[in-house]
């Protein structure tokens, strides 16, 4: 596997949970024998358990004291090897990667209203975050992207493109202009979680695979999940 900016796993994970955390707005991690624990707050995502130090004992230890709906449990394995040892309780959300790359000026990144014909970008910096919206010819969402700096490290997140807005290099654009900022805002390295549909992009803009990332999910099974909660405030 190429070289990473990284000494080891644990560290890139680390990383990665500090600059998450940032940009969700979720908790600070706290620390545990095997990795990290994160409040995200979210109905679909309450909890999640994020692993630095991951075995077949300690995952099957995990799985059955977390077992809760809305938990989540992040390890650095391949699929393969983690799959025999959660139940089906335990949903994928697919394979991914976590991914780094070192920073540094990109040519070709979009000025604040500057995009390609028709489209528009416009960006803000909220909590020490730097967020990007392109905005399509009518004024729809075309795509996004956020990056936060945490001192070395710049963690870039939920970056997406509309399917009728794909191909276009918008997430190309995103991405550039994401880095730009978190280098200009004294970070050097890149860190990311990757989708499947995400890597290739990633991959031609120069980031590497620093390790596989299985995401799973608690699923209670349907005929012994509570009614769904009322929702207090509007969003």
């Amino acid at each position: 596997m190429p070289s990473s900016p990284f000494g080891s796993t644990a560290a890139a994970v680390r990383a990665w949970v500090e600059g998450w955390v940032v940009s969700r707005g979720a908790s600070d991690p706290v620390p545990q024998p095997w990795g990290l624990t994160v409040d995200v707050g979210l109905p679909h995502h309450a909890t999640r358990h994020v692993m630095t130090d991951a075995d077949e004992v300690t995952v099957r230890k995990l799985a059955e004291a977390y077992a809760a709906p809305a938990v989540a449990l992040k390890i650095f394995l391949p699929p393969e090897t983690v799959a025999p040892w959660l139940g089906p309780e335990w949903v994928s959300d697919g394979p991914g990667w976590l991914m780094t790359t070192p920073l540094h000026p990109w040519p070709g990144a979009a000025a604040p209203g500057d995009g390609p014909e028709g489209y528009t970008v416009k960006s803000w910096q909220r909590g020490g975050v730097t967020r990007l919206l392109v905005t399509a010819p009518d004024g729809g969402f075309a795509a996004r992207g956020q990056v936060a700096p945490t001192g070395r490290t710049a963690v870039v997140d939920q970056v997406e493109t509309a399917p009728a807005h794909r191909r276009k290099g918008l997430g190309a654009l995103v991405m550039r202009t994401l880095q730009n900022a978190a280098y200009e805002q004294g970070a050097s390295v890149g860190i990311l979680g990757a989708t499947t549909e995400g890597r290739g992009l990633y991959e031609s803009l120069n980031w590497q695979v620093h390790a596989p990332l299985v995401s799973v999910t608690y699923s209670m099974p349907t005929d012994s999940r509570p009614p769904s909660s009322t929702r207090a405030t509007r969003s």
